[in-house]
């Protein structure tokens, strides 16, 4: 795990004050550009390279709020995978047709375009070609994600909250929707196909009908009545989840600083 002296040393993190020749003092500001650092190397996955390039982003007074934001989403993204050519020019065409269909003021050769080009080409050679289909349901998803997101950001007053929560809302926040989508997923999928209302077979009899018109035994039914509700208890067992543990730590002195900050 890195240390506050790596951070100090690659400009993450700004000095302490020295209070004598080996020794600093750490205040609050310090630690909240540490949780800051943790949680987007933790939970948003990103490299420390690509973290210190959102910091001096946010750090730069000249840097419109929108180009911060842009900044962090195109850490976030990747791009890069797919190989130049026919498919991947097509994939950019229908992604620029979606931008501007929908209106966006967005930029239709931009990191998070080139990313969705490049999962199309990916669909089209996995042979799921028509999931492309619900492009539009997916942007209708999107949309008031997105509103959300800086309805959130507009709510900061200071500068400096401002940009981090636009870094933390972008970062973070993919990491919160794909959680929420995949929880969702089990969900779905648990009322879909492994409900008892599914799996049950037919209530009531299924043999001949006996002597005295009584029916035959009823066992077929309830056979089918049980497992159908086993296969159910199954299936639940299966859709639950256990919770990752808290990211937590605490930050360790550089330099035999007087205080530490806890890391996020």
């Amino acid at each position: 795990m890195p240390t506050i002296k790596y951070y100090l040393r690659e400009g993450l993190l700004a000095a302490g004050e020295l209070t004598s020749p080996n020794q600093a003092h750490y205040g609050p500001g310090h630690e909240r550009r540490l949780r800051l650092i943790r949680a987007l190397l933790d939970v948003g996955g990103l490299p420390l390279a690509a973290i210190g390039e959102v910091l001096r982003a946010m750090d730069d007074p000249g840097q419109p709020v929108h180009k911060v934001l842009g900044a962090a989403a195109d850490r976030v993204t990747p791009t890069g995978g797919e190989a130049a050519g026919p498919d991947l020019e097509d994939a950019r065409e229908e992604v620029a047709e979606l931008v501007r269909r929908r209106g966006w003021q967005a930029d239709e050769r931009g990191t998070a375009a080139e990313s969705l080009a490049g999962v199309l080409c990916a669909l089209r050679r996995a042979g799921h070609s028509g999931y492309i289909d619900l492009l539009d349901v997916y942007a209708d998803a999107a949309e008031p994600i997105a509103r959300a997101d800086l309805d959130y950001v507009q709510r900061r007053v200071a500068r400096e909250d401002l940009v981090e929560s636009v870094v933390v809302g972008t970062v973070l926040g993919e990491a919160m929707f794909g959680a929420l989508r995949r929880l969702a997923h089990i969900d779905v999928s648990f009322r879909r196909f492994e409900s008892p209302e599914h799996l049950s077979g037919p209530v009531g009899p299924v043999g001949p009908v006996g002597p005295g018109g009584s029916g035959g035994s009823g066992d077929g039914g309830e056979a089918a009545g049980g497992a159908g509700g086993a296969r159910g208890a199954e299936g639940s067992d299966a859709a639950e989840g256990s919770g990752g543990p808290d990211g937590s730590g605490s930050a360790e002195r550089a330099g035999g600083a007087e205080a530490g900050a806890p890391g996020a």
